[in-house]
């Protein structure tokens, strides 16, 4: 079997700005269910987490009412989500070059019906691995791991693209090296502390630079 060389993509805050909108939708559902103690700002730092792990890392335990407080919440406002400037042309501008584009993400598998029409690039996309497909999300590496091996990719080609240190953690214990987008909101410091290769402010300056930056290096 001949391997491929990937780039495996982050959804939220990656190709879709929906970030800021999930720290409202969380912020909001901690209150509906007595934890007034979290703050936004804790909430911006643990997006990229699965609703699970998010809670827990907030409130020390999970709570599956917090949890569909927050889809509730979400679907409130998710009419204001939007594809970042640049995104399905980058996702095709990667296909084009040779890499096979994959979404991996943390987000449900229910959310993929809205998330992949929006984005925009269903053509160029070869797969999507989520949480529902593994045990453990991000910071673990399963849902990079399962993304290689069923779209058959070469783990010393594949780079990750996401815009969150939980991405970055989860591409280092794949093995992967992990470009980050300051488009979710985490600042380069934060993304180059946490080990991103490199930091580009959107899809569309990653896409500018794209000849340049890791993903146009030789497939």
């Amino acid at each position: 079997m001949t391997l491929s060389p990937g780039v495996l993509f982050d959804i939220d805050g990656t190709l879709l700005d929906t970030n800021y909108l999930h720290v409202i939708a969380w912020w909001r559902a901690f209150r509906d269910t007595g934890h007034r103690e979290v703050d936004m700002a804790s909430v911006h730092h643990s997006i990229g987490l699965s609703s699970h792990e998010l809670v827990e890392r907030l409130v020390g335990s999970d709570d599956e009412a917090t949890v569909e407080a927050h889809s509730s919440r979400f679907d409130e406002i998710r009419e204001g989500a939007e594809a970042l400037a640049g995104a399905a042309d980058l996702v095709r501008a990667c296909a084009k070059s040779g890499r096979t584009p994959v979404l991996a993400t943390s987000a449900k598998a229910s959310d993929l019906e809205w998330m992949l029409p929006l984005i925009g690039a269903e053509d160029a996309i070869s797969g999507v691995t989520s949480s529902a497909d593994v045990e453990s999300s991000k910071p673990a590496p399963e849902i990079f791991e399962l993304a290689m091996r069923e779209n058959d990719l070469d783990p010393e080609r594949t780079i990750v693209v996401g815009d969150t240190v939980w991405d970055i953690h989860a591409a280092k214990n794949a093995g992967l090296p992990c470009i980050a987008l300051t488009c979710g909101g985490i600042s380069e410091a934060e993304l180059r502390d946490a080990g991103a290769v490199e930091v580009y402010a959107d899809p569309r300056d990653l896409l500018a630079n794209l000849d340049t930056s890791a993903l146009g290096e030789q497939t």
